[in-house]
């Protein structure tokens, strides 16, 4: 059997190169190993441009604006040709941020002439541990596939079952509470618990700390006080970070301490279980004929079964999320422990997040696509509150004990009369009418309850999705 490892182009191992690319490429921008080495490239012409614009290093000249713009446009216009050359580097270098500094001084010198560049070369990388490039760069990356990626399709899809809240939110529903039939809600108002829900958790990583250091081998500058000690290096490393549009962390070891990824993941993480959770829903509400798959599905939905319509967009989702919190996790619990002042486990963790937000951006894209193709059958949920009647038993009850407490006779044992008619068995609109006009209830309160009915008890449910713009 001929291998398919020769295979020409080659052959995707992962789902997300294969299988799913067009829904996760996006994300190729920001956390793939190509945006990393991008993103070294953009940190170490910054540091670059820094160094001399604040004379960091005394009688070094200062850029020109013309140079400035060509160092800026060499991340900008990075492509294959770029990927290719830092990856023949490295193979020499045996070192991927040694082999950026080599890519860079080679640049230098076509910008800035070889004899500027001789001087000029040396503040590439200066003072650097390649950890303060990385955690930088990691930063970004992260920043940017947070920002404008993942956020950007969790907010639409967030949206989406918002408007659908809102065009259910009067539409009965028969509640499971412990799987069994329970007090009457709607559809509407279920939907926005979960948009609540979610929205919840997308301030929280909207607003999220994307933290970065640049001070040497130790966390001490001590390389930097050696070469210059009368340059104010903790100022140079916080105006520099925060150039970046990152927030300054003054005390490290070797490594940023990548608490704030922890953070962010775990958030990340939230949400994804929660989206699971409507994922669930929706396919337990599918099973139960309160939503048809009918739009769009022009799907084989069976092998064998022709009638069959599969709900699985939302199995899709529910197993891409797992696999995604499940590197959220131990990316969130490894990050945050390293060795003494630097141990390696960090470094090929982070390889790994693209793979997490790659599979979480495929799961929020599949309940996207599965809730546009649903409609709601609300006969269907009639039907269900109609065979319900004993759902009633709780309101009953409830103004019996609120008469009784008020000291109107013949309230006593509310719960226990209800119980013995309802437990256990189902009983007919005529049954709780007739139980109702013997209770001896005031004319105006059993008037009340010989009018609702389970479609109608639904309590301040459709008022509640308004809550969902506040």
């Amino acid at each position: 059997m001929r291998s398919l490892a020769d295979a020409t182009p080659p052959i995707a191992l992962g789902a997300l190169d294969g299988r799913y690319r067009g829904a996760v490429a996006p994300l190729v921008d920001h956390l793939s190993e190509a945006a990393l080495n991008r993103q070294r490239v953009h940190v170490e012409v910054e540091w670059l441009i820094h160094l001399t614009a604040t004379g960091a290093v005394p009688g070094v000249r200062p850029l020109t604006d013309a140079e400035v713009a060509k160092l800026r446009d060499i991340p900008a216009q990075f492509d294959t040709v770029d990927i290719v050359e830092l990856a023949e580097i490295e193979r020499e270098t045996v070192h991927d941020v040694k082999a950026v500094e080599y890519y860079l001084k080679r640049r230098l010198a076509a910008i800035v002439g070889d004899h500027d560049a001789v001087g000029l070369a040396e503040l590439i990388h200066f003072g650097c541990t390649s950890e303060d490039i990385n955690n930088l760069s990691y930063a970004l990356m992260v920043q940017g596939a947070t920002q404008h990626v993942w956020l950007l399709k969790a907010i639409a899809l967030v949206d989406q079952i918002a408007a659908m809240a809102r065009e259910l939110a009067d539409v009965p529903l028969l509640a499971h509470t412990h799987g069994q039939p329970a007090t009457p809600t709607t559809m509407g108002k279920e939907l926005a618990v979960s948009a609540h829900r979610l929205r919840r958790q997308l301030r929280r990583i909207a607003g999220a700390d994307y933290l970065g250091k640049i001070n040497g081998a130790t966390g001490t500058y001590g390389a930097h006080v050696a070469a210059v000690p009368s340059t104010d290096w903790i100022t140079v490393s916080k105006t520099f970070v925060e150039s970046l549009g990152l927030r300054w962390n003054p005390l490290t070891t070797q490594i940023e301490s990548h608490d704030w990824q922890a953070e962010l993941y775990a958030d990340i993480a939230r949400f994804n279980r929660v989206l699971h959770n409507v994922a669930t829903d929706m396919w337990t509400y599918i099973s139960m004929g309160y939503f048809a798959q009918s739009r769009g599905q022009g799907t084989v939905g069976s092998s064998t079964m022709p009638h069959k319509v599969n709900p699985i967009r939302f199995e899709n989702a529910e197993a891409n999320l797992e696999v995604s919190n499940a590197l959220l996790d131990v990316l969130a619990t490894t990050l945050v422990t390293s060795r003494l002042q630097r141990d390696l486990t960090d470094s090929s963790m982070q390889r790994n997040i693209g793979t997490a937000y790659g599979h979480s951006v495929l799961a929020i894209d599949n309940v996207g696509r599965g809730l546009a193709g649903l409609d709601a059958a609300p006969a269907v949920m009639a039907a269900d509150l109609d065979a319900n009647w004993e759902v009633l038993g709780e309101p009953i009850q409830s103004a019996m004990r609120a008469l009784g407490a008020q000291g109107v006779p013949g309230m006593e044992q509310p719960y226990e009369r209800l119980k013995e008619l309802t437990r256990g068995r189902r009983i007919t609109e005529a049954d709780l009418r007739e139980f109702v006009r013997g209770l001896g209830l005031p004319a105006d309160v059993e008037e009340r309850f010989l009018q609702m009915t389970p479609a109608t008890y639904v309590g301040k449910a459709p008022q509640l999705v308004d809550y969902l713009d506040n």
